[in-house]
């Protein structure tokens, strides 16, 4: 079981037009909101990646507006995020084992990212409906492929009650109004 005081959030390269070709580009976006907006309510860090954004453009403004409440974008040029000082510095820094995945595209950054992070110790979550890719069946190879690495797959309403752990609360409460 996850516990929220050993685990982060990573968010890849949701960005300018091509996140918005995405095979499910709604549906992702909605998980990402629905994420972004829940982690505060555990405690848990988000470390938000953009691939070339001077290139690429921004992260698409609605998860834009919310990650920025709480995060700030790193940039990176690898298509793992791994592979960015920053990032890996963060990361390493936060002191966080279990590392939830999202964003796009699956078969690429999320799945070159979590390669490095599994070889690198951590147990990394892959959240499969919020990851996406342009073609619906590179995003089922894309999870595939992790899982056969060691990933583990997790959808959001699934992740969100294992954090939860209990069907009462304040914070119950909150989350319910965020999926429903």
């Amino acid at each position: 079981m996850l516990e929220s005081t050993e685990t982060i959030l990573v968010i890849v390269d949701v960005q300018g037009k091509l996140a918005r070709i995405m095979a499910q580009t709604e549906r992702l976006h909605q998980q990402l909101q629905i994420l972004a907006k829940a982690m505060p309510l555990f405690g848990i860090p988000v470390l938000w990646l953009e691939q070339l954004p001077d290139k690429l453009g921004p992260t698409s403004e609605e998860l834009a507006t919310i990650l920025r409440q709480i995060t700030q974008p790193i940039a990176k040029e690898h298509f793992s995020g791994w592979q960015c000082n920053e990032f890996r510095q963060q990361l390493l820094t936060s002191g966080r084992k279990k590392v939830l995945l999202a964003g796009i595209e699956t078969h690429i950054c999320v799945y070159q990212t979590c390669c490095d992070l599994l070889n690198a110790g951590m147990e990394v979550h892959v959240i499969a409906d919020a990851v996406d890719s342009r073609n619906s069946d590179n995003c089922q190879l894309g999870l595939q492929m992790m899982q056969q690495h060691g990933a583990w797959l997790t959808q959001t309403e699934s992740l969100l009650f294992e954090l939860q752990q209990q069907a009462s609360g304040d914070r119950f409460r909150q989350l319910l109004s965020l999926i429903k």
